[in-house]
C-alpha cells in the first residue's frame, strides 16, 4: 500500500494543485481514464469545502489530503480541522450564517456523492474527513 500525503494552506488557489496531484496519482494507481475527470471534480469539491470551513473558522492549520493506493482500489481522504455542528442542532429556518454554511456544506456533499459511488463522511468537534474510493487496476511497473 502506497500513500501520498499532501498538505496545503487553506487558500482557494491551492485547490487546483490538489486536483492535479490527485489525478496524477490516481492515473498511476490504475484508476480508469474515463473516471479521472470525476476524481478531479470530487477532489476539487472536497478541498474547496475544507478550505471554506478553515477560512470561516479562522483555522490556520493546513488542509490534509491522503492519496492511498491499495491492491484493487484507490482512495482519497480530504481532512479538515474545523468544528462541525451536530446535524439538527439549530432551529430550522432561523436564517443564521450557520444555516447558510450548513446548506452550502450539504450541497458540496451532494455533489461529491453524485460523482463518487463509495463515499464516507465523518465529522466531529475536532475536524472531519471525506474518504472517496474508486476501483483500480494496478499496472505492472517495469523493473529498474
Amino acid at each position: 500500500m502506497a500513500t501520498v500525503e499532501l498538505r496545503f494552506s487553506a487558500l482557494p488557489e491551492h485547490v487546483r494543485t490538489a486536483r492535479l496531484v490527485a489525478a496524477a496519482v490516481a492515473r498511476r494507481a490504475g484508476v480508469d481514464e474515463a473516471v479521472l475527470d470525476e476524481v478531479r471534480l470530487a477532489v476539487g469539491e472536497a478541498c474547496t469545502r475544507a478550505v471554506g470551513l478553515h477560512r470561516i473558522g479562522g483555522i490556520t492549520a493546513p488542509v490534509k489530503v491522503l492519496l492511498i493506493e491499495e491492491e484493487k482500489q484507490f482512495s482519497i481522504e480530504v481532512g479538515d480541522e474545523a468544528r462541525h455542528a451536530v446535524p439538527g442542532a439549530g432551529a430550522p429556518g432561523s436564517g443564521t450564517d450557520a444555516d447558510v454554511e450548513a446548506e452550502e456544506d450539504e450541497m458540496g456533499l451532494a455533489v461529491i456523492s453524485g460523482l463518487v459511488d463509495d463515499v464516507e463522511v465523518s465529522a466531529g468537534e475536532h475536524g472531519g474527513s471525506i474518504r472517496m474510493t474508486w476501483p483500480a487496476t494496478p499496472t505492472a511497473v517495469p523493473p529498474a
